[in-house]
C-alpha cells in the first residue's frame, strides 16, 4: 500500500514549453511602450498557463472521497475558498440547508427460480493492487441510489434494455409481463431517475441498474482500469433518482433559515421521486442476474458485447430479493463565490460556475472543472497585478451538492433570481472539464460565434500545430449543442431565469463515471497525462468570460439564434404534417426576430464604427441601452406560467425531455403535447399543441420586441 501524499504522483508531468515565459516577457515589455488594451491583457491570459498549477489543484481536491454534507467536502470548499482568496478575489461560502440521502442498509441475492436457496450480492467496488487511495476507500458511501425508495422488493426479473419509454413498449408488444416484477435496465441513453420512473409507471415493484461491459468495460480482453481506461467489473455507477431540480422540500423558493417545506410524501406524490426502490449494480453482478432469465431472445440491439450470454426478457426465472433503506436528512451544503467587481460596470455579471462535490474522488466530475476554475482564478490575479481591471464584473461560483440534483446552483439562483435577472450577462459552466480528447461545448446560440472566436485563439492540447478551432470543426458530433437537459449547473440559469449560458468539456462519456475508480491515477494514466487539456479548458473558459467582461458591446448575435429557431419549426412541421397544427405564427415571430436582429447589429456597427480617436465622444447611455437589449432578449423566451406540469421549467425554447431529465428539447411545450396528441389522437389533444404553438410564438415575438426596443 502507498501512500497517496506521495509527490511521484506528478513526475509525469510535462511543463509548458518555454517559449511562454518569451510571449509574456514580450507582451509585459508592450505594456511599458503602448496603452494597455483589453485584447492584449486577453492575450496575456493566454501565455499564462500552467499544467502543474492545474495537477496541484486536482491532485489536492481528489485526495479524499467528499460527497455533498462530507466534512471532507467542508474541507475541499475550504481549499477553494483559501486559493480564491489567495488570488486576491473576495470570496465568501452561502450555505444551505437541504434535503440529502445516504444509504444505511441495502442487500441483493438472486436464485435460479422463486423456491431455490438465494446467493447474496457483495454489492462491493474492488480495490485494486497497489491502489494508493486504498487507506481512505472505507470513507466511500457504499453504492446506492440517491433519493431511491426505502423497502423491500421480492419477485421474477424482467430485462429493460436501457429502460427507455421505447423499451418499455417493446416489451409490452412481446407480451413481457413487467407488473409485480423487477426490472434490470442498463446505464447508458438516458437519466437514471427516468429509467427507475418509467420501470414504476410500468408496474415494476423495483429497478436493477447496472453497468454492461459493452458499454463501460472495454469489451472483451479483459483489461481495465488500472491498466486501462474501461471500468473494472465489480464497478458500480451511482448517482441521483431526483427528478427535480434544487432541494426537494422547497421547489420554486430557497432552502434558507426556517422556510416553508413540503414534506417527502408530497414530493413523491409529484413523481420526482420514486415509488419504488432501486439499486445500481456492476457489470459483474447484472451478468450474473441476466444469465437467469429465460423467455423471448431479445433484439439484437438488446445484447451485450462479444462474449457476455444470450440477454432474455424473462419474466424469470431468476428471481431476487432486493432491500434499500436509506435516510433522508436535512443537511448543509456550502457555496463558494468570489467576487471581481468591474471598474465601469460593477452591477452586470459573468459567472463562472462548476460543482465541487463528488460521489467519491471526482477527478473527472467534477473537479477537473474545480482545477480549471482555479488556475483561470490564478491567471486573473496575475492580469490585476498587471494592472487589468475588468469592464464588468466577474462571479466565479464552486457550487455543492450538484450530484443529488442541482441543488447548490438552484438554491443560489432561486435565492438570488430577480437580482440575476436584471444583471446577470452570461452563465459559463463546466462540469467535468477533462475526460478525454475532443472539445465539446452546448450554449445558448447568441453566444455560437463568440465560442467559435474564442476557439480560434487557443492552441489544440493533443495537436500543437493546429487551434482548438481547427481541430473541433473536424469532430464528428455536431458543433455546438442546445442546453435544454438538466444534466449539470447551468439548468437554473438558463431554463428557471433565461441567462445565455454555455457548457464546455474536453472529452465525451468516460467508462469510470460515478465510481470509485474516478480519481487522480485514472486522470494522470488517461484522462490526461500531460495536464494539456486542463490548460486548454482554463484558457477557452476564462478568454470568452474575458470578452464578456470586457467588450464595450455585448458580442451576441441573434441572428444565429433566428436561423436555429428556423431549423427548430422546420423539424416540428415535418412531425405533423396531415395534422390540424399550423406553425405559420412561429414563422412570422422568427421573421421580427430577424428583423430585429438587423436593427440591433446596424445600431451597433454605427456606434462601433466611429473614428477611433473619437471614441470618447461615444454616448455611454446608448451603449448601455443597446447592451441591455442584447442582455434581456433570452429573457424574454421565458414564460412566467412554465411548462405544463413542469412550471419551474420557464423556457420556452430549450428545456430537457420529458422522459430523459438528460435529453435536450427544443420547444418542450410543443414536443410535450405533440407526444400527447400522438397517444391519444383527439380534437382536444391536438389543440393543445397548437395552443403551444402559440405560446412559443408569443415568446419570440416578445423577444424581438425587447432586442429592438419597441414598445408598442
Amino acid at each position: 500500500m502507498k501512500n497517496q501524499s506521495q509527490p511521484r504522483l506528478f513526475y509525469r508531468i510535462a511543463p509548458v514549453p518555454a517559449g511562454g515565459a518569451i510571449i509574456v516577457t514580450f507582451l509585459l515589455l508592450l505594456f511599458t511602450i503602448y496603452p494597455r488594451s483589453t485584447s492584449t491583457y486577453h492575450s496575456l491570459f493566454l501565455s499564462l498557463s500552467s499544467n502543474e498549477t492545474a495537477a496541484r489543484h486536482l491532485f489536492a481536491l481528489t485526495r479524499r472521497p467528499h460527497v455533498a454534507g462530507s466534512d471532507a467536502n467542508s474541507v475541499a470548499a475550504a481549499y477553494v475558498l483559501n486559493t480564491l482568496s489567495s488570488a486576491s478575489i473576495p470570496s465568501h461560502i452561502t450555505s444551505y440547508n437541504v434535503l440529502l440521502s445516504y444509504p444505511i442498509h441495502r442487500s441483493l441475492s438472486l436464485s435460479t427460480n422463486s423456491s431455490a436457496p438465494a446467493i447474496p450480492f457483495d454489492l462491493i467496488q474492488e480495490i485494486y493492487p497497489d491502489d494508493p487511495y486504498a487507506a481512505v476507500a472505507a470513507d466511500i458511501l457504499p453504492t446506492f441510489h440517491a433519493y431511491a425508495r426505502s423497502g423491500t422488493a421480492a419477485g421474477l426479473v424482467v430485462y429493460a434494455n436501457y429502460g427507455r419509454v421505447e423499451d418499455f413498449a417493446a416489451l409490452k408488444e412481446a407480451a413481457v409481463n413487467v407488473s409485480g416484477n423487477v426490472v434490470i435496465a442498463r446505464y447508458g441513453e438516458i437519466y437514471r431517475g427516468d429509467i427507475v420512473r418509467n420501470a414504476q409507471l410500468a408496474g415494476a415493484i423495483a429497478a436493477i441498474v447496472y453497468s454492461d461491459a459493452k458499454d463501460y468495460g472495454g469489451g472483451i480482453g479483459g483489461k481495465w482500469f488500472p491498466n486501462d481506461r474501461w471500468m473494472p467489473p465489480s464497478g458500480v455507477q451511482v448517482g441521483s433518482t431526483y427528478r427535480g431540480l434544487g432541494d426537494p422540500t422547497t421547489p420554486g423558493w430557497a432552502s434558507v433559515g426556517d422556510c416553508e417545506r413540503i414534506g417527502i410524501e408530497e414530493v413523491v406524490a409529484t413523481g420526482l421521486m420514486p415509488r419504488i426502490p432501486s439499486l445500481p449494480l456492476s457489470s459483474r453482478d447484472g451478468e450474473a442476474i441476466l444469465k437467469t432469465i429465460r423467455g423471448k431472445v431479445a433484439a439484437d440491439d438488446w445484447q451485450g458485447g462479444e462474449g457476455a450470454p444470450v440477454y432474455r426478457l424473462g419474466p424469470g426465472p431468476g428471481f431476487v430479493h432486493l432491500t434499500y433503506l436509506g435516510n433522508e436528512t436535512l443537511m448543509t451544503i456550502q457555496n463558494v463565490i468570489g467576487v471581481i467587481e468591474g471598474r465601469e460596470e460593477p452591477d452586470r455579471y459573468v459567472l463562472f460556475g462548476n460543482h465541487r462535490d463528488a460521489w467519491t474522488f471526482g477527478a473527472v466530475d467534477p473537479n477537473s472543472g474545480t482545477s480549471a476554475l482555479l488556475e483561470v482564478a490564478e491567471r486573473l490575479n496575475k492580469l490585476q497585478k498587471r494592472g487589468w481591471k475588468p469592464r464588468r464584473s466577474i462571479i466565479l461560483c464552486n457550487w455543492d451538492a450538484e450530484e443529488y440534483g442541482l441543488l447548490g446552483s438552484t438554491e443560489w439562483v432561486e435565492d438570488n433570481m430577480e437580482v440575476l435577472a436584471s444583471r446577470a450577462v452570461a452563465y459559463l459552466n463546466v462540469d467535468s472539464a477533462v475526460s478525454g480528447p475532443g472539445f465539446h461545448a452546448m450554449a445558448t446560440p447568441q453566444l455560437d460565434e463568440l465560442l467559435k472566436e474564442a476557439a480560434k485563439k487557443v492552441q489544440d492540447p493533443d495537436n500543437p500545430s493546429q487551434t482548438l478551432y481547427e481541430s473541433w470543426v473536424m469532430s464528428d458530433y455536431p458543433l455546438i449543442g442546445r442546453l435544454g437537459g438538466g444534466g449539470t449547473d447551468f439548468a437554473a440559469f438558463v431554463q428557471h431565469v433565461g441567462v445565455p449560458s454555455v457548457e464546455m468539456s474536453f472529452g465525451k462519456d468516460y467508462p469510470v463515471y460515478h465510481s470509485m475508480y474516478d480519481d487522480f491515477i485514472w486522470m494522470q494514466k488517461y484522462g490526461d497525462p500531460l495536464f494539456r487539456r486542463h490548460v486548454a479548458a482554463a484558457s477557452i473558459w476564462g478568454l470568452v468570460a474575458l470578452k464578456l467582461a470586457d467588450e464595450e458591446f455585448l458580442p451576441f448575435d441573434y441572428m444565429s439564434y433566428a436561423s436555429e429557431l428556423q431549423q427548430s419549426t422546420e423539424l416540428f412541421e415535418k412531425e405533423v404534417l396531415g395534422m390540424p397544427v399550423s406553425f405559420a405564427p412561429i414563422y412570422q415571430s422568427i421573421e421580427k426576430l430577424k428583423k430585429a436582429a438587423a436593427v440591433i447589429n446596424s445600431e451597433r456597427k454605427e456606434l462601433e464604427g466611429k473614428n477611433w480617436l473619437l471614441t470618447w465622444k461615444k454616448d455611454p447611455i446608448k451603449v448601455r441601452e443597446l447592451n441591455d437589449r442584447l442582455m434581456m432578449t433570452e429573457r424574454a423566451f421565458t414564460n412566467r406560467e412554465g411548462l405544463n406540469e413542469r412550471p419551474w421549467y420557464k423556457h420556452l425554447i430549450y428545456g430537457p425531455s420529458q422522459y430523459d431529465d438528460y435529453g435536450s428539447k427544443s420547444f418542450p411545450g410543443i414536443d410535450d403535447a405533440l407526444e400527447t396528441a400522438k397517444n391519444l389522437n383527439t380534437s382536444k389533444s391536438w389543440s393543445l399543441v397548437q395552443h403551444e404553438v402559440w405560446r412559443v410564438a408569443r415568446a419570440i415575438k416578445q423577444a424581438s420586441r425587447v432586442l429592438i426596443g419597441e414598445l408598442k
